[in-house]
């Protein structure tokens, strides 16, 4: 009786999740945006949707950042998670962070996407991914079968001395702006 090759069988994927503090349960971190916790988070100055030039070291001089990358704008999702943001702001703002996004689009896309919906927080351009590489957020991605490089939904809180306090990785839209804003007051 002939025996036909099976191909090997392929390992299970498993994300790695960083140890949080008790009681911290939002947003598991795998490999890449996650190891930069608790490390000097890398510096960019990216043009926001005026064209004008924003740095992070000129953000954290304000105070502690939220920085989100989503993947496009006027897109449902990415739509969801900055006006969850935009309905948060006061209460992010009382607990001393400020918000900033970042995705691929222009900045006449992002003009475009904060007029549309009413944000009054900037929206930095990313044309190149070279940020969103630094910050291990430009992953392979699948959607129905097809494989392409894009956007991992991620966030950051990055305190006034630059160092990354907090990452999410893998961000599902509804009631993360809740988790940002938990992981902000539980330090104050």
């Amino acid at each position: 009786m002939a025996r036909t090759a099976q191909p090997p069988a392929k390992p299970k994927a498993t994300s790695a999740k960083t140890s949080r503090p008790a009681g911290n349960k939002a947003g598991a971190a795998d490999a890449g945006a996650s190891d930069l916790e608790g490390k000097k988070a890398p510096d960019f100055t990216l043009p926001d949707q005026d064209g004008k030039s924003v740095s992070l070291r000129d953000l954290t001089r304000r105070g502690e950042v939220v920085l989100y990358f989503y993947p496009k704008d006027m897109t449902s999702g990415c739509t969801t998670e900055a006006c969850s943001f935009r309905d948060k702001l006061e209460l992010l703002q009382a607990a001393g962070a400020q918000i900033v996004g970042v995705s691929a689009d222009s900045p006449a896309s992002h003009k475009k996407f904060i007029e549309k919906n009413g944000l009054t927080f900037p929206l930095l351009s990313d044309s190149g991914n070279q940020v969103t590489k630094a910050y291990g957020v430009y992953k392979r991605k699948s959607l129905y079968g097809r494989e392409f490089m894009g956007i991992e939904r991620s966030t950051f809180i990055i305190g006034r001395n630059g160092t990354v306090q907090r990452v999410f990785t893998k961000v599902k839209v509804n009631g993360h702006a809740e988790q940002v804003l938990a992981a902000l007051t539980e330090r104050s």
